[in-house]
């Protein structure tokens, strides 16, 4: 290992995956990292950490922590057990209809619609004729109220 090593990562026979962080690290300051990467402090081991909730995806989690800290300039030793694991492993597949759906619309998409050609069962409307104008100007006498204003 590398003496300008920050952290290290690894599988333990107890605690799954765990993490610490070398004596070039402040301690304070590898909580402070680990915590946010899902680590917590194994009780009775100081500075060593161990993954939270392991059997969730745990090589993963751990790969990409240590991937983190890299892109934030620290020096991140990572064991062999943890990098050799697949970084993608073949999903299992389960149907679920999705594609079956996606296939339907599809199709529905592609078709014509029985909506566009229909005929339509009612006559346009027949246009009114528009009224003359008048010849003469009304006179309107507008009533004023001496008290206050109208309702």
């Amino acid at each position: 290992m590398d003496p300008g090593t920050h952290f290290v990562f690894g599988t333990h026979n107890d605690h799954g995956f765990v993490a610490s962080a070398t004596t070039s690290m402040p301690a304070h300051l590898a909580d402070w990292f680990l915590v946010r990467e899902q680590f917590e402090p194994v009780p009775g081991s100081p500075g060593l950490y161990q993954l939270t909730d392991p059997e969730r995806d745990g090589p993963r989690r751990t790969r990409q922590a240590a991937r983190d800290l890299r892109r934030h300039g620290y020096a991140v030793h990572v064991d062999a057990d943890v990098s050799l694991t697949p970084a993608n492993p073949p999903r299992p597949h389960r149907p679920n209809g999705l594609a079956e759906h996606r296939s339907h619309i599809a199709r529905a998409a592609a078709s014509q619609s029985s909506q566009r050609h229909a005929t339509p069962t009612t006559s346009p409307p027949s246009a009114r004729p528009t009224p003359p104008k008048p010849t003469y100007a009304p006179t309107v006498h507008p009533t004023t109220s001496a008290i206050g204003r109208s309702r």
